[in-house]
């Protein structure tokens, strides 16, 4: 079994839902008292939010690619970075370490493509909706992307900062989310990734007419597939 080296904390709602999935699908595949090997270099939001706002994306990846170091010099064999939002600064981070990132977009779209969709709507912060850096690896496996408007855009960037990154679950924003997806099928969406990865502690596959592809889920199992090969 690989060691999984996990760059998380972005947020650690998440990155508390990356562990417990890879360790339920190392012990579904393995059974016993079997779990996964893994290493958790776990920053603070806080720090890497203020970063994200200013634009500081050279020194979060620096910093980001400071934590890929030490996970590969502490025995990792792959890094899994636990957000979507800073795969934007993926190239930095793989010119620190000589070992492997699993990309979560590469994932995702690899998981929609053995569906046949053509066309999904992409949810997500402000970041990955608007700039090309994830977009582009979605669309690279043929896939087309539509997003939400400005207006829908805003209020999906605001729910995940400030409710569901704090660990808060309400009903309204969940309202919200399910009119945005309802939105995206009628404008021509046959899915929806969840990109980013709090939304799943939100919405769930019973609030969509349209499959959900969450990132969480898809990334945690892409890591236990890599882990035992």
């Amino acid at each position: 079994m690989k060691t999984i080296g996990l760059i998380g904390g972005m947020s650690w709602e998440s990155s508390a839902e990356y562990y417990r999935m890879i360790n339920e699908e190392t012990k579904r595949r393995r059974g016993g008292l079997h779990s996964a090997k893994c290493i958790l270099f776990s920053v603070d939001f806080a720090e890497m939010e203020i970063l994200q706002a200013k634009g500081k994306w050279e020194e979060a990846g620096q910093r980001l690619g400071e934590a890929a170091l030490a996970l590969e010099k502490a025995g990792a064999d792959f890094i899994v970075i636990c957000t979507n939002t800073m795969h934007k600064v993926v190239s930095q981070i793989e010119a620190y370490i000589k070992i492997p990132v699993l990309h979560i977009a590469d994932a995702t779209a690899a998981q929609i493509k053995t569906r046949g969709l053509r066309k999904v709507g992409l949810l997500g912060t402000s970041y990955t909706m608007e700039q090309d850096f994830y977009k582009s690896r979605i669309i690279d496996f043929g896939i087309d992307i539509v997003i939400p408007n400005e207006t829908e855009r805003e209020m999906i960037h605001r729910i995940i900062y400030e409710e569901l990154c704090l660990g808060k679950i309400t009903q309204e924003s969940k309202e919200v989310y399910k009119q945005v997806i309802d939105t995206l099928r009628m404008n021509g969406a046959e899915g929806i990734i969840l990109g980013c990865t709090e939304i799943g502690l939100l919405v769930q596959e019973e609030d969509s007419s349209v499959p959900l592809f969450n990132t969480t889920s898809i990334h945690t199992v892409a890591a236990v597939n890599k882990a035992l090969s």
